[in-house]
């Protein structure tokens, strides 16, 4: 008899980055209107409204990844350590940034967070693909939006930081 569906672990990894985009995003609404709207950003800057749906879909493409890689080795085990270690540190810093940046507004911070956050996506990536290349493919489009959001937030950070 089988506890655990044989579906649940896709689902569970894949929704998994989601938590901490829910929780940071509460903090993002409150502090769009207020805060960040005060902000000068660059022209280059996206629309607010589409953060949630990139950022959703980043989640959600970097969590099956890891179901991936999970699963190609075989659950947590002496093998996982490594790659899943070094996502789940990337999550931790990916999480992180929101309560830094848009919770605390230290914008400086925010992207140092943003670029520990970019090495361990980096590193994590190239752990994977000799695992699974499917993973690591599905975490190029987050490594690109890393290098987007890292250089906004240097922008931002760059023309606001005089500002109280």
């Amino acid at each position: 008899m089988e506890v655990v569906p044989a579906w649940a672990p896709a689902v569970g990894f894949t929704l998994l980055p989601h938590a901490g985009g829910f929780l940071g995003g509460n903090i993002t609404k409150r502090e769009i209107p207020t805060w960040y709207q005060t902000l000068q950003k660059p022209s280059w800057c996206p629309p607010n409204w589409m953060f949630a749906p990139v950022w959703g879909t980043l989640y959600t493409s970097m969590g099956y990844g890891s179901y991936l890689v999970w699963k190609e080795l075989g659950g947590f085990n002496e093998k996982s350590v490594v790659p899943l270690g070094l996502y789940a540190g990337n999550l931790a810093l990916n999480w992180a940034w929101t309560p830094i940046f848009f919770g605390a507004h230290k914008m400086g911070w925010g992207l140092v967070t943003l670029l520990l956050t970019t090495g361990t996506a980096t590193a994590t990536t190239a752990s994977w693909y000799n695992i699974n290349k499917a993973a690591a493919y599905l975490m190029i489009p987050y490594l690109a939006w890393l290098s987007l959001a890292s250089a906004l937030n240097y922008r931002i950070w760059k023309d606001n930081r005089n500002k109280k």
